[in-house]
């Protein structure tokens, strides 16, 4: 119920599942996490909720909540590709410029090749998303479409997230590494862990 900032220049939103008792039972739900840094560069945790699944309807009852405590505005939005979630937080707050999570197109994208070329592929990618330059990210991507073309449903992928990709390159290469990962809320999903093995339910994995 506290007061929110007015504006976020970042927001990433990722989720758990946890099991919690209730009652006289253990359950498992869903917990929704958003961490936003605000404009002199500090990180808030803006608030956790539960559900007993992800939804792109919770997700929208939340960025709702959040607006009614205070927030106007986000500038950027990293998430890791709940169905419908870009669509959801831009009905709420249109000028939010949603991105992809690089490193779980990744790992999406792998399930459609052999380990033992795994490490040539995410190679390949590095020169994409890594590019120095938007020119220089096409160039790779046309590379690496023709490299890999045995593996269309990894190459299908990124074709589809492709614009997520691009436009990375509308800005430095200091907000890029901030903006292509959800690692800064995954870092408290780690921490929530720890916390949870000396808990209540040693022996239950969140």
């Amino acid at each position: 119920t506290r007061p929110l900032e007015k504006c976020y220049t970042i927001v990433f939103v990722d989720f758990l599942y946890t099991k919690i008792r209730t009652d006289y039972e253990i359950k498992e739900y869903a917990v929704y996490i958003i961490l936003g840094y605000t404009i002199d560069g500090k990180k808030q945790i803006l608030g956790l909720w539960l559900n007993e699944t992800e939804s792109k309807h919770k997700w929208m009852q939340i960025f709702d909540e959040i607006k009614a405590h205070g927030v106007e505005d986000i500038f950027f939005l990293s998430m890791d590709g709940v169905s419908g979630l870009e669509s959801g937080v831009k009905a709420i707050f249109p000028k939010t410029i949603v991105q992809r999570c690089i490193v779980h197109l990744v790992r999406n994208s792998i399930k459609y090749v052999p380990s033992k070329d795994y490490k040539a592929f995410t190679s390949s990618l590095r020169k994409v998303y890594g590019a120095t330059s938007l020119k220089a990210c096409h160039t790779a991507f046309e590379a690496f479409k023709q490299q890999w073309s045995q593996y269309p449903g990894a190459v299908d992928v990124w074709k589809r997230n492709f614009t997520h990709v691009e436009q990375l390159f509308d800005y430095g290469s200091n907000i890029r590494k901030i903006m292509y990962t959800t690692n800064a809320v995954e870092s408290i999903h780690s921490s929530y862990r720890k916390v949870k093995k000396k808990g209540a339910f040693p022996n239950e994995n969140a």
